[in-house]
């Protein structure tokens, strides 16, 4: 059966800053991707976003990495990156930055998790091109500040979602994208 929508995984390569049970939080987000029928794409690094495609592939679900690479030697050499256990693997030769946005413009949707610059860039990319946005509460880092930096004096807070439980997080996501489609 096609995926419907792709749901980009946005989260700290390194995760001692996070919450102590970061690697299963991780990993039960990408079972939840898989299990909503949805392909699970990340920044094709490690942390958090290789944790949950993981879970995603435990459950036999389908990954897409954006690597910062031009290629997969220097992925592996350069960067220092996994290239498994990706489905697909996009080099965009963009560096971080570039990626990032190469990356959560093509997904559907996005979900962060903890996180640190990088997460707070994609998340700030997300929220500008108006993508439905997944904030994992509880998991540290950027994504218990996100609540804090999209309300104010600012354009509004759009298409933001706050969830503790991960199953219920990609779920309310899902949906969000499903109305945001119709």
């Amino acid at each position: 059966m096609k995926a419907k929508y792709e749901i980009a995984v946005s989260g700290a390569a390194q995760i001692s800053h996070c919450c102590k049970n970061i690697i299963e939080l991780s990993k039960e987000v990408g079972r939840e991707v898989a299990r909503q029928n949805c392909n699970l794409v990340t920044g094709a690094t490690t942390g958090v976003p290789y944790y949950a495609v993981l879970g995603c592939k435990e459950i036999g679900g389908f990954s897409i990495g954006f690597s910062p690479a031009v290629s997969e030697a220097a992925h592996i050499k350069t960067y220092k990156l996994p290239v498994s256990p990706f489905d697909v693997m996009i080099y965009t030769g963009a560096d971080y930055t570039g990626r990032n946005i190469i990356m959560t413009k093509s997904a559907d949707g996005v979900i962060i998790i903890c996180g640190r610059m990088g997460t707070l860039h994609e998340f700030a990319t997300a929220f500008e091109i108006q993508k439905p946005i997944g904030v994992l509460e509880g998991s540290r880092g950027t994504a218990d500040k996100i609540k804090l930096i999209a309300t104010g004096p600012y354009r509004g807070v759009k298409r933001i979602i706050y969830e503790k439980n991960p199953q219920r997080l990609v779920e309310k996501l899902v949906q969000e994208i499903k109305k945001g489609k119709k």
